[in-house]
């Protein structure tokens, strides 16, 4: 089946190369161009497309309220074209909390070169996001309502050791998994570390956001930081985050290393390394995603004695690297998002 995509972005330029890369590939056909939301809101009733590209900030309406309204009135499924900086990251955040399935990035500079360095994943999200159902604003992906994150307390810890350990992995729809897990944990809850697919410049706002909505305390992690209980790691955007021991403690080890799976970082680098270091003391959660990233990984720690949790298809934006690691016997218990924050405290807590 042919993918018909919508590519709404004010620069004439861009939406000329956009067009190039996605039709160069059979199974996706560009159907209309849009410079701005008012125009695409007409093309959209009169070409019916199946995927819609979106820039975060265009002019007459911006790129959030335009998604807000198509969500509430028409949800498709959308990826975002965002730039890569700060301001880019916070909006593109803001966009997959209203909805939008994935996001790719655009270079300040030498636009023509930097797109193109981004076809292929341009053209995967696009097939990926075909096969998502619209759910409309992202909590709704939990499979429930999001409980209200509890407030930060003092007192008497559960988990007072820091040999306990939940590695979580993810990837499309990630951002929104992930913060429903982690609003699932008390304050002292067991460390968590997190690899999340996340360019440079989104890892910092994606863990401010985190931190602002989650009763744990949640960073980027930074090479040689302990590992502490009621705190959870992101890895930094184009780095690896792994776990080492040093003594009776844990730290977070950041690489830059090859990318592996095509990403950096990986969830299979963390997940390794958790299984080498912390063994059966950790629990595995692999959340939404697309490709096959962390199954491996996940395999290696449930085989060192690990309890091991994937999301389930229905709650998943995209079933792919939860899938993949079900299919290989990485997974011992699959289920829905809403579901996998209290599995992990039973199962770390055991």
């Amino acid at each position: 089946m042919t993918i018909r995509v919508l590519i709404v972005d004010d620069s004439a330029l861009v939406r000329q190369l956009l067009t190039e890369l996605l039709s160069a590939d059979p199974q996706i056909q560009v159907v209309g161009t849009a410079p701005d939301p008012l125009v695409a809101r007409e093309k959209i009733k009169e070409l019916n497309p199946d995927v819609l590209t979106l820039d975060v900030e265009m002019p007459r309406m911006d790129g959030l309220t335009f998604l807000e309204n198509l969500m509430r009135l028409r949800p498709m499924p959308v990826i975002m074209v965002s730039s890569l900086t700060e301001r880019g990251a916070e909006v593109t955040l803001q966009a997959l909390e209203l909805g939008a399935v994935d996001f790719v990035t655009k270079p300040k500079l030498d636009v023509a070169n930097g797109l193109q360095m981004y076809a292929d994943d341009l053209r995967d999200k696009i097939k990926a996001a075909a096969t998502v159902k619209p759910r409309g604003p992202a909590l709704l992906r939990s499979g429930g309502p999001v409980p209200e994150a509890p407030k930060r307390k003092s007192g008497p810890r559960m988990f007072r050791t820091t040999d306990k350990l939940i590695a979580i992995g993810a990837s499309t729809g990630g951002t929104e998994a992930i913060k429903v897990v982690l609003e699932g944990m008390p304050p002292d809850a067991p460390a968590i570390v997190i690899t999340q697919h996340i360019p440079a410049l989104f890892s910092r706002p994606f863990a401010e956001r985190m931190n602002r909505s989650c009763a744990m305390s949640v960073c980027e992690a930074r090479d040689g930081q302990l590992i502490l209980p009621g705190h959870a790691y992101i890895a930094p955007g184009g780095f690896h985050l792994l776990v080492r021991r040093d003594g009776a403690k844990y730290v977070c080890q950041i690489t830059d290393t090859d990318p592996v799976n095509r990403h950096k970082p990986s969830v299979d680098v963390l997940f390794k390394s958790v299984s080498e270091h912390a063994g059966p003391n950790a629990v595995g959660l692999i959340l939404t995603g697309m490709g096959d990233d962390g199954a491996r990984g996940l395999k290696l720690m449930r085989d060192g004695g690990a309890h091991t949790l994937c999301q389930d298809e229905a709650s998943s934006v995209v079933w792919g690297m939860p899938g993949s690691a079900h299919r290989i016997g990485a997974v011992e218990q699959v289920l829905p998002l809403s579901e996998m924050a209290d599995a992990a405290l039973r199962l770390v807590s055991s």
